[in-house]
């Protein structure tokens, strides 16, 4: 499968949208757009590239990461798929803009689909497994994709740092352990896509990630 990288409102948030060029399925993963102008960038990215969106998936359900959600259940009529622990967070969307002090009207973003370790969503004929990596947030998951050699990591790992744990439900003990469990047993030549900033590999960030 095929990654497209489009970094949205003013945490610099990555979406990613995951595609198989076979059948031009696509899964949205991970939606922050903010305003019209990113939902119009979105759309026309998707038009342009003739995609079919059939899965959105939120690997936490921080505010940053869910900003999008309403325009795809709007556009498409896709809902929501995240772990079942992060629920609360999707409750809490209108509470965590006030915390953050953005000034944007959201919505609360319900789960409709639960997500769990192991699971694999299909994408075409493609398949992005589901690993439960939590800490960031109760809930965070990472979407690895073994055929094509990538894992999506959402806020749990970056290039050369990891996601913060000092948010209601963040555990720095348990993201640590779920990184070493999770990610770090995959491949060294996986190829990370995170939430934030710049790709890396899994070898890299388990040789030199300060954190470990």
């Amino acid at each position: 499968m095929k990654v497209i990288t489009l970094t949205f409102n003013n945490f610099g948030e990555n979406t990613y949208i995951v595609y198989d060029p076979s059948t031009l399925d696509c899964a949205v993963i991970d939606p922050g757009m903010m305003n019209d102008g990113e939902q119009r960038k979105l759309k026309e990215v998707i038009d342009r590239q003739g995609l079919h969106p059939v899965h959105v998936i939120n690997t936490h359900m921080h505010i940053d990461h869910v900003l999008g959600n309403h325009f795809l259940s709007k556009e498409y009529g896709l809902s929501p798929e995240a772990h079942k622990e992060d629920a609360f967070l999707g409750e809490r969307v209108a509470q965590q803009a006030l915390m953050f002090g953005m000034p944007v009207d959201v919505q609360d973003v319900p789960v409709n689909t639960y997500l769990n370790q192991g699971d694999i969503i299909r994408i075409g004929e493609g398949e992005l497994k589901v690993l439960h990596v939590p800490g960031h947030s109760p809930g965070s998951i990472a979407l690895y994709d073994k055929q094509d050699g990538f894992v999506i990591t959402g806020d749990a790992l970056f290039a050369g740092s990891i996601g913060r744990t000092d948010l209601p439900g963040g555990s720095h003990p348990t993201l640590i352990s779920a990184i070493r469990r999770e990610l770090f047993t995959l491949p060294p030549e996986t190829k990370v896509y995170p939430g934030h900033g710049p790709s890396t590999t899994i070898g890299a960030e388990s040789r030199s990630n300060p954190f470990f």
